[in-house]
């Protein structure tokens, strides 16, 4: 019998994020040397990188960054979303390191999206390279899914775990002027709960704009009300779209009774970008 204890798996669990089966058969093929066990479990997730390419990975985390602009003006923040296939890989430390690095190398390399990381060249090899190299220890497909920059005079990171047991789930970027910093943080935590698809009216394309009203003409129609009420009901209508969907128009989480543009003005600021990532959406 291999010379390894419960303790022993429990530690190459907990750092390689692999299943108890696969941890007790590297061990008993190592003979209970943790440090070629390791390997073992590295070698095999290799071999199986190209199998676990059509599989789901819909887990993970999300991870962020806030540093100065070249020019020293204002600040940018960088925004990554990295899946696993299980939350247990999520929250091994092996993963979360990973989406350190990912995030490292993200914000050195400048890169504007998530083809453009994993290509580039990072620590002496490729982003890739670093995510199948962690992956074929973990034995699960990670994917570096999205990234997103925002630049302002200030920027507002949010963070929200979903669960107390894993690593953030839901992550907001704020871009605002320096009056608007007063009260970036709680506008973050607002599109972290209410995900707003659009910054301001302006933003939301004409052709959904479009949509939208006709389908509240053709559901007032429906419903039989008056022809000369049609006008007025459809742009109550599409209000009501624009306070669900645009965060300038929707009622403000902390008071309902504000829209999130009116606590701007009240604080003299502007935003002028946001983004907000939810693992697996």
């Amino acid at each position: 019998m291999a010379n390894y204890s419960l303790q022993d798996i429990k530690d190459l669990r907990e750092k390689t994020g692999a299943g108890m089966l696969d941890v007790k058969k590297a061990l008993e093929e190592a003979e209970g040397d943790a440090e070629k066990a390791l390997e073992i479990i590295r070698v095999k997730g290799l071999k199986g990188v190209g199998k676990r390419e059509g599989r789901s990975a819909s887990d993970g985390l999300v991870a962020a960054h806030v540093g100065p602009t070249a020019d020293g003006e204002g600040q940018t923040g960088v925004l990554v979303e990295v899946n696993s296939e299980t939350d247990f890989v999520a929250k091994s430390q092996p993963f979360i390191s990973l989406a350190e690095r990912v995030l490292a190398a993200a914000v050195a390399t400048g890169a504007r999206d998530a083809d453009a990381l994993t290509s580039a060249e990072f620590e002496g090899t490729t982003v890739q390279n670093i995510v199948d190299e962690t992956a074929a220890t973990l034995g699960e497909r990670i994917v570096v899914r999205r990234l997103a920059r925002v630049a302002g005079e200030h920027v507002e990171v949010y963070l929200h775990k979903v669960s107390k047991d894993l690593p953030p789930q839901v992550g907001v970027l704020v871009a605002t002027d320096a009056a608007g910093a007063s009260v970036a943080r709680d506008i973050a935590t607002h599109i972290a709960a209410y995900s707003p698809q659009f910054l301001s009216r302006d933003e939301v394309p004409a052709d959904t704009v479009e949509s939208e009203r006709k389908i509240a003409e053709e559901t007032a129609r429906n419903e039989g009300k008056p022809e000369g009420a049609l006008p007025k009901i459809v742009e109550g209508r599409l209000n009501g779209f624009f306070k669900e969907n645009v965060l300038l128009d929707q009622p403000f989480a902390k008071d309902p009774k504000k829209s999130v543009g009116q606590v701007l003005t009240e604080a003299g600021g502007t935003l002028s970008a946001f983004v907000r990532f939810r693992v697996g959406a």
